[in-house]
């Protein structure tokens, strides 16, 4: 066993972890806004974690290369499409505004910003 074996067999179950557990929590939390959490934040770790745990078994830079595009790919992806859905819902209504602690945007009750 190499060391590069024993840094995949540490990270791929790991991120297989932290996948399962933003799983749940999409099933499990009870609005959106918490889903969104779950959807994106362990999932993206998760993810992460699953690449950097096949990158040491790619035999060489160029085929380890493509995980580094799909993790930066991930990092960029993820927070907009989250933004996006959370933006949506809240000018849909979609959303328990009295569960906000703060909430600083401008749009009103319309849909409109001022």
């Amino acid at each position: 066993m190499t060391a590069g074996d024993g840094v995949t067999a540490v990270l791929l179950p790991a991120g297989a972890a932290f996948c399962a557990v933003g799983a749940l929590g999409v099933l499990r939390f009870p609005d959106l806004l918490t889903r969104l959490h779950a959807a994106t934040k362990p999932q993206t770790i998760g993810l992460l974690l699953v690449l950097a745990g096949a990158a040491p078994q790619a035999r060489s830079v160029a085929a380890a290369a493509p995980l580094l595009l799909v993790a930066i790919v991930q990092l960029l992806t993820a927070p907009v499409a989250a933004q996006t859905i959370g933006a949506a819902a809240y000018r849909a209504g979609a959303l328990d505004r009295s569960a906000l602690t703060l909430d600083d945007t401008d749009i009103d009750d319309t849909g409109r910003g001022p």
